[in-house]
């Protein structure tokens, strides 16, 4: 079994290609302008002397947005008439990077560039949401992400049981890796399109849209 995964939804792009479970390459590099030829790169080295692909999968969200639709179309052409492509959420991506922590629940909480947060607890819906408008658990948790350092500080404050965990970007690897046990039937798979939490900023002309150009 051969999954590529891919990921560019925060602040850096990563390649990895999983075989029967094992990551036998990984690339990574700055997110930013010019990423999407970086990641192109990096899947073409790994991709070498690799006769085919079982399933490409790719981190849909939430994150930047022109990190995540490059990856994803990216994944789309790779997987065309190839392979299976699979979506797999940074959520999912950074539990799995951090792994069991008994007796602790996990939460995931991503910077979303507009003053608020991304949050994600015990793997429900993410919502977008002040850092002082969280409430503090009434149980421990572990939380991960790159605005985690800031939740964390803020829930202490306030008593909570909180760790701070090292995770702070998802990975293509770990990408690869619940894509993996989506295809084994463990967890339900997604759409590999962008997981949007806040609604679109662009709004339609008070007039409407201009008719379409005559032929």
């Amino acid at each position: 079994m051969r999954i590529l995964g891919l990921d560019a939804a925060m602040a850096r792009c990563s390649a990895a290609l999983l075989v029967d479970g094992v990551v036998r390459g990984e690339r990574e590099a700055p997110g930013g302008r010019g990423q999407q030829t970086v990641l192109a790169q990096m899947v073409a080295e790994l991709l070498d002397g690799v006769e085919a692909l079982d399933a490409v999968a790719v981190s849909i969200g939430p994150g930047s947005f022109t990190g995540l639709r490059s990856a994803i179309a990216l994944a789309h052409g790779l997987a065309a008439g190839r392979c299976k492509v699979l979506g797999v959420t940074v959520d999912q991506a950074l539990s799995h990077q951090l792994g069991n922590v008994p007796g602790r629940a996990i939460w995931t909480a991503i910077d979303s560039r507009r003053g608020r947060i991304f949050l994600t607890r015990h793997h429900e819906a993410t919502i977008a949401i002040n850092v002082v408008d969280v409430a503090p658990p009434a149980h421990p948790v572990v939380v991960a992400g790159d605005a985690a350092p800031d939740l964390v500080a803020w829930l202490t404050e306030r008593g909570a049981d909180a760790w701070l965990s090292d995770v702070r970007q998802p990975a293509a690897a770990s990408v690869a890796q619940v894509a993996a046990r989506m295809l084994a039937g463990d967890l339900p798979p997604h759409e590999a399109q962008p997981l949007y939490v806040d609604p679109p900023e662009a709004k339609l002309p008070a007039g409407g849209l201009r008719p379409a150009p005559l032929a």
